[in-house]
């Protein structure tokens, strides 16, 4: 009577365990799908090299970046200057840009004709709103473009 409580119980626990494991991964597994308007789509499929340079006149600090369609999508899709707090979009950059850095490190991984280059940037030094503005919003443009998750929440606008 024993043994066959033993092996009752065991077998519980093992299809505890094995439900459990399902769910969990069921739940880290799930992105959440991303509507791309048809205006976006356009300028994704844009054949033209944008130039956009990111500066900050006070702090000295400059991003280039040559990627066709950001211009013309950060002139018309993305969120205008002013919409987000400079704090939020430098909390967002600091997690976007780990994630982006370990991606680049990671070309096994990773497709490291997506990430090419590393990225400089400090939390502790202020490169001022155009900068943080520009860089998240290439992120979340990136992000939207080539079905990339760079953090915890999806590419919105």
């Amino acid at each position: 009577m024993e043994n066959k409580r033993n092996i009752t119980a065991k077998r519980l626990i093992s299809v505890a365990v094995f439900v459990g494991s399902l769910i969990f991964l069921g739940c880290i597994g799930t992105k959440s799908t991303i509507d791309i308007s048809d205006t976006e789509k356009q300028v994704f499929n844009t054949p033209v090299a944008d130039t956009v340079e990111i500066s900050d006149s006070e702090s000295n600090y400059e991003i280039i970046i040559i990627e066709p369609g950001f211009n013309v999508w950060l002139q018309s899709v993305a969120r205008p200057e002013g919409y987000y707090s400079q704090s939020f979009l430098e909390n967002r950059n600091r997690i976007l840009v780990i994630e982006w850095n370990n991606r680049v490190i990671n070309t096994l991984q990773f497709n490291p004709q997506l990430y090419q280059l590393q990225i400089d940037y400090d939390p502790l030094i202020d490169y001022g709103y155009e900068v943080n503005y520009k860089l998240y919003n290439y992120f979340v443009y990136f992000q939207r473009k080539y079905n990339q998750r760079l953090g915890p929440f999806a590419p919105r606008i």
